[in-house]
């Protein structure tokens, strides 16, 4: 079955559930700041688990004591989908526990 695109509404109140996350033109977007380059690389693995086991990955970027997320849904033409806000909870769920504001 197809993914369907969100409406720019359905965008907006999803993202209203997601402190820190932000629409970045056609992605949906979030930074974290950690203590630490080991932890902002433990971060990363364990985002990558979870991209693994939803199948779906986001654009993911590693700096010193930053990581950061973009994604879009490829298969639905690059349009923001459900699929990028599971992500995005399980995202915003974990980070907590590595100390990422």
């Amino acid at each position: 079955m197809p993914v369907e695109p969100l409406s720019p509404k359905e965008i907006q109140d999803r993202l209203a559930e997601l402190p820190g996350w932000s629409l970045d033109g056609d992605r949906i977007a979030r930074s974290y700041r950690l203590a630490s380059h080991l932890a902002a690389t433990a971060l990363v693995v364990h985002i990558a688990q979870v991209q693994e086991e939803l199948g779906h990955h986001s654009d993911l970027t590693l700096g010193y004591n930053t990581v950061s997320l973009t994604v879009n849904t490829h298969s639905a033409g690059g349009a923001v989908t459900e699929q990028d806000f599971e992500l995005a909870r399980r995202v915003q769920a974990l980070a907590p526990g590595h100390g990422a504001s």
